[in-house]
């Protein structure tokens, strides 16, 4: 079965990147050989939509489905719709979120897990640095 993992990086020894629509990688896995292609996630920069992003370019690749740290309800009923099945509390490596998933180890989750534009960070960078940069006149 081809499962998708959340994932820092490309590799079934990198860390599960806690959130879907915003995760840095997408690591698809065979469950049963644990054959592995990577991919980076498109809506990992997105300014709007990355979990719909996210989850359709899941549903493109065949996944039946995602290990997850949480998931939000736009990404979650994308997901749903495409009859993907949705794991979410998923830690630690994803080789180890596989085994977990294999030995029945994890539930599915009924519903989204995180608000959305939860994965959209503190807000650094977006406009709130009081107007100090590039633009404000009369500083020399």
């Amino acid at each position: 079965m081809k499962v998708c993992v959340s994932a820092q990086a490309p590799s079934l020894d990198a860390p599960i990147d806690p959130r879907f629509g915003r995760c840095a990688t997408f690591v698809f896995v065979d469950s049963e050989s644990l054959a592995f292609e990577a991919a980076m996630n498109p809506g990992t920069m997105a300014s709007g939509g990355a979990g719909i992003s996210a989850a359709q370019f899941v549903a493109e690749q065949g996944c039946k489905v995602v290990l997850t740290g949480n998931v939000g309800p736009n990404a979650y009923n994308a997901l749903a719709a495409a009859g993907i099945t949705v794991y979410v509390g998923v830690s630690g490596t994803v080789r180890s979120a596989i085994e977990m998933f294999k030995s029945g180890q994890l539930a599915a989750t009924s519903s989204a897990t995180a608000r959305a534009h939860a994965g959209m960070g503190g807000g650094r960078g977006m406009g709130r640095g009081m107007g100090r940069g590039m633009g404000r006149r009369g500083q020399r």
